[in-house]
């Protein structure tokens, strides 16, 4: 039988030795990223990626705070012993870095259907405001599975914002609406963000007056995406952002969507909706994801996951990333 580390017993002496591993890994990641980090002007980034199998976390720094999550893919034989393992490698991460234990936020993540990765988990009501290229956002690292800001987005957000000078762009699945934010700093002649969630909106809302007084160039819309894109006028926007749920259950339109399955009918929309020498941003985090055959014929397809990936991500699979223009456009 193979050995499984993570299903073994909790015995302090090897809770002990794992903890001295993973004290040692994450002081050596952000040591090794320390000039990089300071080069980028950046507070949030990830010190530790499931380097070690035995120690499936993801770690998290925003600032003077931890964001660990634990990356669940069995039923623990005792609950009660596996979450004392999780805070003594919780703490012993803490310490490596010189952070405060009560500045730690430990979530558990296990395989969501729907939108639950969204739903919120406290209500502590906790945020802060970090900063990324210049630009200030909330997170809440308490609430929610996710914390607002999805960091390994962090090139293309950047690239948004090199492609938006002029543009009117339209940001849908827009969550907590970083890309919007972007889009203005790179100024965009008008930024359209979309998405059925009020509580996201209202975030918007506050990421923008975070970085710009003036609302005029930025129109909120709550909607259901897969509705609101059936009626895009064609040719109406010049940089569209689509980074969708793995899957969702529509309510307004009383279906179901799944990335895998419906991506070549929402591609088909967003590039009608493209102006000639428009560009399509597609993204999502389905590790099994494949394009499908034969969008060649509906537009010119370009792949930048690798370049879309940050430097602090380890798992170059966290998402699949193209760039999407009108045939014959490169």
């Amino acid at each position: 039988m193979t050995r499984d580390p993570a299903r073994e017993g909790y015995d302090s002496e090897h809770v002990a030795q794992q903890c001295i591993f993973l004290g040692n890994r994450v002081r050596r990641n952000e040591a090794h990223l320390s000039r990089w980090i300071r080069r980028e002007a950046i507070t949030c980034y990830r010190v530790y990626d499931c380097d070690i199998p035995e120690i499936p976390l993801a770690i998290d720094r925003y600032e003077g705070m931890l964001h660990i999550a634990e990356y669940r893919t069995f039923t623990p034989p005792d609950e009660r012993q596996h979450l004392w393992r999780m805070d003594q490698l919780c703490r012993a991460a803490a310490a490596a870095l010189d952070v405060p234990h009560e500045n730690v936020f430990f979530k558990v993540r296990q395989r969501q259907r729907g939108g639950q990765q969204y739903g919120r988990i406290a209500e502590t009501g906790h945020r802060m405001v970090v900063t990324e290229g210049g630009l200030s956002f909330a997170v809440n690292l308490a609430d929610y599975l996710d914390t607002g800001l999805f960091l390994d987005h962090r090139p293309t957000r950047s690239m948004v914002r090199t492609l938006a000078d002029g543009r009117r762009v339209l940001n849908l699945f827009a969550y907590t609406g970083s890309f919007s934010v972007y889009a203005l700093s790179g100024g965009a002649s008008a930024v359209t963000t979309v998405d059925l969630s009020n509580t996201w909106l209202d975030w918007v809302e506050d990421n923008h007056l975070l970085n710009f007084p003036d609302t005029s160039r930025h129109t909120l819309v709550r909607a259901d995406v897969l509705e609101f894109i059936t009626g895009l006028k064609p040719a109406s926007f010049d940089l569209i952002v689509a980074d969708p749920p793995t899957f969702s259950v529509s309510k307004a339109m009383q279906t179901s969507f799944d990335v895998q399955r419906d991506h070549p009918w929402l591609l088909e929309q967003l590039v009608r909706a493209l102006s000639p020498e428009g560009i399509l941003v597609f993204s999502n985090n389905r590790t099994d994801f494949r394009l499908a055959d034969g969008l060649e014929k509906l537009a010119a397809v370009q792949n930048i996951s690798d370049k879309s990936i940050p430097r602090d991500y380890r798992n170059r699979r966290i998402h699949q990333c193209w760039l999407i223009r009108h045939p014959g456009r490169d």
